[in-house]
């Protein structure tokens, strides 16, 4: 028998459980952590590595004084957080501020150069991730960095993305060049690809932006797999975390991408992790690349596979927001939501409250509600957001089928679908298909095996998974609404690409135009002038 330790830093928490290779997951904690915006602006929203690792070590002990074992029996650590989170950092790898968390948008103009010019120039890597460079990524946000901190370039020495920080961190690492970067992270989100090079050309980065000369640089170093080894736990942080120093720290990943390994996903699945936000996860033996997807990346999922990531940018967030509108919470709104038929409510939803993540690749968007009448209620527009994720799930179903991408199984994943029965049964119903769901949770599982890996405990990931994953719950389609989602579906796919793309006539000008007008307003210009 041995232990590890998985970690899983969330947005608002991060969770630490405690997992045996015989009898699985013994216990687990979680510490909060703030998340940082501001309500003269939406797109901004920024986490302190601080608070990252002084919740880190409370939910460490916590954890091991929950489950009841010693800090000396632990074998190895393994760590995902949110992706793309990225902190620019001085020497010693002392932060030059805050994270720019995974949903802080304010780089939607960086990310628009970089794309026009990756067209311009013709840079490959950026068909390997869909077409489209995000504001949610790497580069968009670094070179915003840049752009608003003037004062802070001198110092600045390189950037991580939040899962290869902490690793460092806790290995002591404070050479940047010595820092192992995740494939997964950097594959995804800043266009790195071994078969092209790596990162994109230096000459192309001066290109976009000559504040990006020398990056190229900063960022160079060691790529590698999860199945590799960042360094081992240095005494302060075994201190700080109760466990013993010198075990192994593997390279660090995305959230979703382990949490897809530990909800069972094998070659051809594809796992919806939601929370927040919708990560969709799969692993392909193919290499087909499909526009408007978030990454094809070899290594980032499965060691030995390539994998694939889609995604929504929001969706809990938007139940949340609808809740907390109507003065409750989900909880007390989502009662009675099981009686709901499919169509009842005469709405159709678009949930890009956050803007559209995949396969549109859009920031400007807001979301929408079709249908209103005087006795729509709150609790309408909850189940009509549940369907209107289910089909934008749909929409990137279909278009990575359409080129070429197998799907054997969906499983639904995340902290949601654990507790939210309504949504697996509406999203079996929309796609058509069943749906399978993690019988327990499985948050930190995907960690764990990596640390399993570290450890030597088991040689494989499919090992691993059958030893510690737990079995699913089938969600199988209900047929009476087979033909009323068939209906639907056309309907909401005729909206959100006539409303989503900039570029397909009068409709897709609509949204971008009503947020540059409230910019406009909230930074106090003149809007008549324009």
């Amino acid at each position: 028998m041995a232990a590890v330790v998985g970690v899983d830093f969330g947005t608002l928490s991060v969770r630490v459980s405690i997992v045996d290779s015989e009898r699985g997951l013994l216990d687990f904690a979680v510490a909060e952590y703030p998340l940082h915006r501001k309500r003269d602006d939406p797109e901004y929203a920024t986490q302190s590595h601080q608070d990252h690792m002084r919740a880190l070590s409370l939910a460490t002990r916590q954890a091991l004084s929950k489950a009841g074992i010693s800090g000396d029996q632990v074998e190895a650590i393994a760590l995902d957080t949110t992706g793309s989170s990225v902190i620019p950092v001085g020497k010693d790898l002392e932060p030059l501020g805050e994270y720019y968390l995974w949903c802080d948008h304010r780089a939607k103009g960086e990310a628009a150069e970089i794309t026009e010019a990756a067209r311009r120039e013709g840079l490959e890597a950026i068909n390997w991730c869909g077409g489209v460079y995000s504001s949610e990524w790497g580069f968009s946000k670094l070179l915003h960095w840049l752009r608003h901190n003037p004062s802070q370039r001198s110092q600045f020495v390189s950037a991580f993305e939040h899962c290869d920080m902490v690793a460092a961190t806790l290995c002591g690492i404070t050479d940047p060049k010595k820092v192992k970067r995740s494939i997964c992270a950097m594959g995804h989100k800043w266009l790195w690809n071994s078969r092209l090079g790596g990162l994109p050309p230096e000459q192309f980065l001066i290109k976009v932006d000559p504040l990006l000369t020398g990056v190229r640089a900063t960022l160079d170093g060691e790529y590698a797999t999860s199945d590799e080894i960042a360094g081992t736990l240095s005494p302060y942080w075994a201190g700080q975390l109760g466990i013993k120093p010198g075990i192994p720290v593997p390279v660090g990943a995305f959230d979703a991408h382990w949490d897809a390994i530990g909800a069972g996903c094998r070659t051809d699945d594809i796992v919806n992790v939601v929370g927040t936000s919708t990560c969709m996860i799969g692993i392909t033996s193919s290499v087909n690349l499909v526009p408007g997807v978030c990454g094809v990346v070899q290594g980032s999922v499965h060691p030995q596979r390539t994998g694939i990531e889609a995604g929504l940018s929001a969706v809990g967030d938007i139940f949340s927001a609808i809740a907390t509108r109507a003065g409750t919470n989900v909880e007390n709104l989502s009662r009675e939501l099981e009686q709901y038929r499919a169509g009842q409510t005469g709405l159709l939803r678009l949930t890009w409250d956050n803007g559209d993540r995949t396969v549109l690749v859009n920031p400007n968007l807001r979301g929408m509600t079709l249908g209103w009448n005087l006795q729509s209620t709150a609790q309408d527009e909850l189940f009509a957001a549940i369907e209107g994720t289910a089909f934008h799930t749909r929409i990137i179903l279909d278009r990575i089928a359409a080129y070429g991408v197998p799907v054997q199984r969906v499983i639904n994943a995340g902290g949601i679908p654990q507790k939210n029965n309504v949504l697996n049964q509406v999203y079996a119903n929309v796609l058509n298909r069943p749906v399978l769901v993690p019988s327990k949770s499985m948050v930190g599982l995907g960690s764990a095996i990596f640390a399993f890996l570290a450890a030597g405990t088991f040689t494989t990931v499919e090992e691993a998974q059958e030893k510690i994953c737990p079995s699913h719950r089938v969600y199988s389609p209900d047929r009476a609404a087979l033909p009323i989602y068939d209906e639907l579906y056309p309907l909401y796919s005729k909206l959100y690409f006539a409303f989503g793309e900039p570029g397909s006539g009068e409709f897709g000008k609509i949204l971008p135009a009503l947020i540059r007008v409230a910019e406009s307003v909230n930074q106090g210009t003149n809007v008549a002038s324009r």
